[in-house]
C-alpha cells in the first residue's frame, strides 16, 4: 500500500511520479464532483485537469495539519467549478445550448435545412400567442435568461418556466405537423 503522506510530501517536491499516482487516485472522484457543477462531461474533463495543475503549483500550501490531502484537492475542484458556472462565457454557452435545443425541436436533423431555418422557425413563432411570441422572442432570439425574461416581462419565473415549456411544445408540434 501507498504511504499517502510520503506521497503528498513528494507531490510537494514536484515529483511527477507523485503526481501520476495522485492523479490516478483521485482523478474520478474530483471529476464527479467538478461533473456535478458542471453538468458537462468536456468542462468537467477540462477544470479536473486544471484543479490538478493548480494543485501542482500550489502544493506548497497544503498543510497535513489543517486537513487531509483529498479535502485539499477537493476544495480546489468545488471552487473551480463554481468559478466556472458563474463566469460569463459558461452562461453565453448555457444560453447557446438553449438556442440548439430550439433547433432540435425536429425531431430529426435529417434535411435540417430543406425543413427549416432561422427564418423559417420564426414564420411559426408569429403564429403563436402574444405572451408566446414575447417568451419565445426572450429566451430563443435574444438570448435572454429565464431569470432576465421574468425580470423583463415583469412575470413570475415560475410562470415563465411553463409558457416557455408549453410554447415550445405548441411550436414543435406545428413544425413538425407543416413538415410532413
Amino acid at each position: 500500500m501507498i504511504d499517502l503522506d510520503r506521497l503528498v510530501e513528494q507531490f510537494k517536491n514536484k515529483d511527477q511520479s507523485a503526481f501520476e499516482k495522485l492523479y490516478t487516485m483521485y482523478g474520478q472522484s474530483i471529476h464527479g464532483v467538478v461533473y456535478n457543477i458542471v453538468k458537462d462531461g468536456a468542462i468537467a474533463d477540462e477544470l479536473m485537469q486544471d484543479v490538478f495543475i493548480k494543485a501542482w503549483h500550489k502544493s506548497h500550501t497544503y498543510s497535513s495539519q489543517k486537513g487531509r490531502f483529498f479535502t485539499w484537492i477537493l476544495n480546489i475542484a468545488r471552487n473551480a467549478a463554481i468559478d466556472k458556472v458563474r463566469s460569463k462565457t459558461y452562461k453565453q454557452s448555457k444560453q447557446n445550448l438553449d438556442v440548439d435545443y430550439f433547433v432540435d425541436i425536429i425531431k430529426s436533423n435529417e434535411n435540417l435545412n430543406e425543413r427549416t431555418d432561422a427564418i423559417g422557425i420564426k414564420k411559426f413563432v408569429t403564429k403563436l400567442g402574444e405572451k408566446c411570441k414575447a417568451v419565445i422572442e426572450l429566451l430563443y432570439f435574444k438570448g435572454y435568461t429565464q431569470k432576465e425574461a421574468s425580470e423583463t416581462l415583469q412575470t413570475p419565473i415560475g410562470t415563465i418556466k411553463t409558457r416557455n415549456r408549453n410554447c415550445i411544445k405548441q411550436l414543435r408540434d406545428m413544425v413538425l405537423l407543416h413538415g410532413n
